[in-house]
């Protein structure tokens, strides 16, 4: 059984703080249980000392309630909740609901009360969800453990769709923008201030849901992201769509964003990256949310493919819809030609291709609607198959023998599927929903919700696999400079040129004489992090004199730029010409830990800003997926007519750094490795910066 088993599906409850006056938030949740029908057993509980409440025997404390309970609802003010959960835990609950407000939201002295709550829970072993939690909705078991006034306009129908989230508002908007649309509910949730129970372990259950086939969640912020990963993963183990919103901006400290890849960190890119190495979707809109969750729930799983076919009757529609199939990264097979010979012999009026533009005329053949999708079905490589019909729906009795046609044809073709995209009266909606076939008005929201469904399918194909633990590694030490931090990489594996530090200008013509000309000249501070910004690095030095005269510069500007800067001297290497330069990093998110970025490098990083991120450690396969992710890649295979990189030691270096970061994730911030030059053939690092965490 689920941890959470008791919070979700309670047999008996008690409502502390349960009023006699219907509108009152206690009253409330009172009220909707009732009305709702649920068949537990259920205890007001009032100290005011009334024989009943609305109509129920009333109890004026948990200790008097006769019996086993279940779970409680505590709705009493905030400086009764400790008390009142005192009662619940001696009672033996396994699970309370803390709908009340004024914890943790108001500040420190609010938080250290919250955090109380949590420890009597946790020495108990006691589940709560809040406080500040809106409740709790099961809608198969009628358990509307809620005060949300949206229930006294939109009764919850069942359905195979489950939410969680942490705003209680959100959730509100969420049910009942659903419910107006006609979706089913199995569960509900809104967590609050996620003192115990999150986000997070709300999926992990919904995952083992026998009732949800498709999970909606929504995050403002998210305290343990090993939990969430491993919920998202068994959601996708268990054939479940995950479609997951995350508002607001993550807040980097000043270590961190002093580097490109803390900056580039800084958005949501993280996020979107761990949603999507999990298998989840990431709608930017509750209506797309919505949208895909539909699509999801009525086809009953995701598609095979995200290869799409077209039958429309206005040539217009079917360009727009091929526009967003493109625009969104699915993919119109051409109409294979035994199935232009069969659309032409049906339909000779017809533009017999994907889409296939059966025109106005199509009304003049009989049952030529279902036909024609049959054709595509038949003949194509679709998952599914759109059929745009305008306004046929709105009369349902001239519609009712295209149902029977199309209810046939899902039998004929139990692996693919079919969408309508119409205007229709509602009845036939339900009716082609019945048959497992979604109803779109807007031919744009059509394609976008197969858009998020075919990304959940592409994902579950290469998903994260979480760490073995592993030995902590030896401490870094001294990575404070270029030429440490070079140091430690280069054990790790990543490529290095022989380069040399140099106190003095003879210390560093002799060591160009060793290399050969033509070298470069960096000055060496653990003070300067980026030496381009103050003159820092001299290149295309040709001679002794040249690396003597610039010893002396480099010196001279450090100084000059940061006159209080430790100088350990300047770095030589050798000159490297030609290949592409690229970007490595690693940004240690509080939240999901070691971070890998790859994208495209040099001074110029900023302003495209053309990286992509993933979690580290990361496999062969894993590392030339992010390579991939990045625009700019396409330099690395022979842009206009230059020879090809060296792109298996690019995938490489992504991989030994990534283990490095995992190695060293207790004591890193964040790393940067720019440029990495690859060339045609091996890779080199020509700069390094490693930030330490600080205590």
């Amino acid at each position: 059984m689920h941890s959470l088993t008791a919070l979700f599906e309670p047999t008996s409850v008690a409502i502390l703080g349960a009023s006699s006056d219907a509108e009152r938030i206690g009253g409330r949740v009172l009220r909707f249980l009732v009305e709702a029908g649920y068949k537990g057993q259920i205890y007001p509980v009032n100290k005011s000392g009334s024989a009943e409440v609305q109509g129920l025997p009333a109890y004026p404390s948990v200790s008097a309630i006769p019996g086993t309970l279940d779970q409680a609802v505590i709705v009493v003010p905030a400086a009764g909740v400790e008390s009142a959960l005192q009662e619940c835990i001696a009672k033996g609950v396994k699970g309370v609901l803390v709908l009340t407000s004024g914890f943790a939201e108001l500040g420190p002295e609010g938080r250290a009360q919250q955090d109380k709550l949590v420890a009597m829970c946790h020495a108990a072993g006691v589940r709560m969800i809040g406080p500040n939690s809106l409740g709790l909705l099961n809608v198969e078991t009628r358990y509307f453990a809620t005060f949300s006034v949206a229930l006294n306009g939109l009764q919850p129908k069942p359905g195979p769709i489950s939410l969680a989230t942490q705003s209680g508002a959100f959730g509100s908007c969420t049910y009942a923008m659903a419910s107006l649309r006609g979706l089913g509910f199995s569960k509900i949730v809104a967590t609050g201030n996620e003192a115990d129970v999150d986000v997070a372990e709300c999926i992990d259950y919904l995952a083992e849901d026998p009732s949800t086939r498709v999970i909606c969640a929504a995050l403002e912020s998210c305290r343990d992201g090993d939990r969430l990963r491993r919920a998202l993963l068994k959601a996708a183990a268990a054939g479940k769509p995950v479609l997951i919103m995350k508002v607001g901006r993550t807040e980097l400290g000043a270590a961190a964003a002093s580097t490109h890849t803390g900056s580039f960190a800084g958005n949501d890119a993280v996020f979107d990256t761990v949603f999507a190495e999990c298998g989840a979707y990431r709608p930017q809109s509750i209506e797309e949310m919505l949208d895909i969750a539909y699509f999801c729930s009525v086809t009953g799983r995701l598609p095979s493919n995200g290869d799409m076919g077209v039958m429309t009757s206005s040539g217009g529609i079917g360009v727009l819809m091929a526009d967003h199939a493109g625009d969104w990264g699915l993919s119109m097979s051409p109409l294979p030609e035994s199935g232009v010979k069969a659309a032409l012999e049906l339909l000779p009026f017809a533009v017999a291709a994907n889409p296939l533009d059966v025109t106005a005329q199509i009304t003049a053949v009989s049952d030529g609607t279902a036909r024609s999708v049959d054709l595509m079905l038949t003949h194509g490589p679709y998952a599914t198959v759109f059929a745009y019909l305008a306004s046929a729906g709105l009369s349902p009795q001239r519609f009712e023998s295209t149902i029977a046609s199309l209810a046939a044809l899902r039998e004929k073709h139990p692996g693919k599927d079919m969408v309508m995209v119409m205007a229709s009266a509602p009845e036939v909606d339900r009716r082609l929903e019945a048959l497992g076939i979604p109803v779109f008005g807007d031919p744009s929201r059509a394609v976008l919700a197969l858009a998020g469904a075919a990304k959940m399918v592409e994902r579950r194909k290469t998903l994260y696999r979480l760490p073995e633990a592993s030995e902590a590694a030896q401490a870094l030490g001294d990575v404070s400079t270029e030429a440490t931090a070079k140091r430690v990489l280069g054990e790790a594996g990543l490529p290095m040129l022989p380069e040399r530090l140099c106190a003095t200008a003879a210390e560093a013509v002799a060591a160009a004489d060793g290399m050969g000309y033509p070298v470069v000249a960096k000055i060496s501070s653990p003070d300067i992090q980026h030496k381009t910004e103050i003159g820092g690095v001299i290149l295309h030095l040709q001679d002794a004199e040249a690396v003597s005269a610039a010893h002396a510069t480099l010196l001279q500007r450090a100084r000059a730029a940061a006159p209080n800067a430790r100088i350990d001297g300047v770095l030589m290497a050798p000159m490297l010409k030609g290949g592409v330069e690229t970007i490595l990093g690693v940004h240690m998110d509080p939240t999901f830990g070691p971070m890998v970025m790859y994208g495209a490098g040099g001074t110029a990083v900023e302003l495209y800003r053309d990286v992509a991120f993933a979690s580290a450690p990361l496999d062969v396969a894993g590392a030339q997926a992010l390579v991939n992710r990045v625009r700019s890649s396409a330099l690395l295979r022979g842009w206009r007519g230059a020879k090809p990189a060296d792109e298996q030691a690019l995938v490489d270096a992504i991989c030994r750094l990534s283990e490095f970061a995992l190695a060293h994730a207790s004591e890193l911030e964040s790393i940067d490795i720019n440029p990495l030059v690859v060339r045609e053939k091996g890779a080199v690092c020509l700069d390094a910066v490693i930030v330490k965490r600080t205590a």
